[in-house]
């Protein structure tokens, strides 16, 4: 069965466990901190001499579940490779992501594949979600506040210039060490890239996906319109041939604000059931 394993030049995995004859199995089943499981893929937690990485694997996805990602109109994920790509897309624009270290992918066929991408752990992190709950009884400093909203925006406005979509494009996908977390800004890490797409040329539609999600996923913030100018005005500066006072004007924030407005909604609801708690 084709298989292959890939590690970045100058990692820091002890040469025993690379020189393992075993490896890709070893690492689909070393065992370690979970972090997040559900039918096809796990996140796991390991230590390897002195340092800490995640793994993240992934099990065939089955033919079923391609076809069902076909009929929505959304590009089935069938492996860790789509993560790879990302990763290395975000690299190249300066983005700051968690490093890759390896990767490891087995079979042909996308409906059984079997891979993992291992990625260094960042060590102790705060998620913008975690700051947002802070803020929601003690209010930030307003130059600090409107600094993390420009480089939120920033970081956006160059992935989207670049065709580069998150999908799952959330505050608590973005992060800073905390040991940084005095600088202004703090360096902001962007995570959890296995759904990205990336789109040549650009397209609106996954560019209102977005940012939908990342304006729900901020409602609750207490961001004001002051809060919301810059971001769109550091946001469209990644596109120097937009004028942003023409954009915020346009369509696609109408289509955004209603979008974001049905995703809080159905938040809402599930809130109120018990099955968001």
């Amino acid at each position: 069965m084709k298989q292959e394993v890939d590690f970045a030049a100058g990692n820091q995995v002890p040469p025993d466990i690379l020189a393992r004859p075993d490896l890709f199995e070893y690492l689909m089943h070393i065992d370690g901190q979970v972090f997040r499981a559900v039918a096809t893929r796990q996140t796991v937690k390991v230590k390897f001499g002195q340092r800490y990485y995640f793994i993240k694997r992934h099990n065939g996805v089955g033919w079923l579940e391609i076809l069902k990602n076909w009929m929505t109109f959304k590009r089935p994920v069938v492996s860790a490779r789509n993560e790879v790509e990302a990763i290395q897309a975000l690299t190249d624009l300066n983005i700051p992501t968690t490093p890759y270290v390896a990767h490891g992918v087995q079979g042909c066929l996308p409906a059984s594949l079997r891979s993992f991408v291992m990625t260094e752990d960042l060590g102790d992190i705060v998620t913008l979600e975690d700051l947002a709950l802070i803020w929601q009884t003690q209010a930030p400093r307003l130059q600090y506040k409107r600094t993390l909203i420009r480089r939120v925006a920033e970081i956006a406005g160059r992935l989207h210039a670049h065709g580069i979509y998150h999908r799952d494009f959330y505050i608590c996908h973005f992060c800073f060490k905390r040991e940084e977390g005095g600088q202004l800004p703090p360096p902001l890490y962007v995570l959890d890239l296995h759904r990205v797409e990336i789109h040549q040329p650009p397209s609106a539609r996954m560019q209102i996906k977005d940012l939908a999600a990342l304006y729900f996923s901020a409602m609750d913030v207490g961001l004001n319109r002051g809060d919301w100018l810059t971001f769109l005005r550091y946001y469209y500066a990644a596109w120097p041939a937009l004028n942003w006072r023409v954009q915020i004007r346009g369509a696609i924030w109408q289509q955004v604000s209603a979008r974001a407005a049905r995703l809080y909604a159905k938040y809402q609801r599930k809130v109120r059931s018990g099955v968001a708690m």
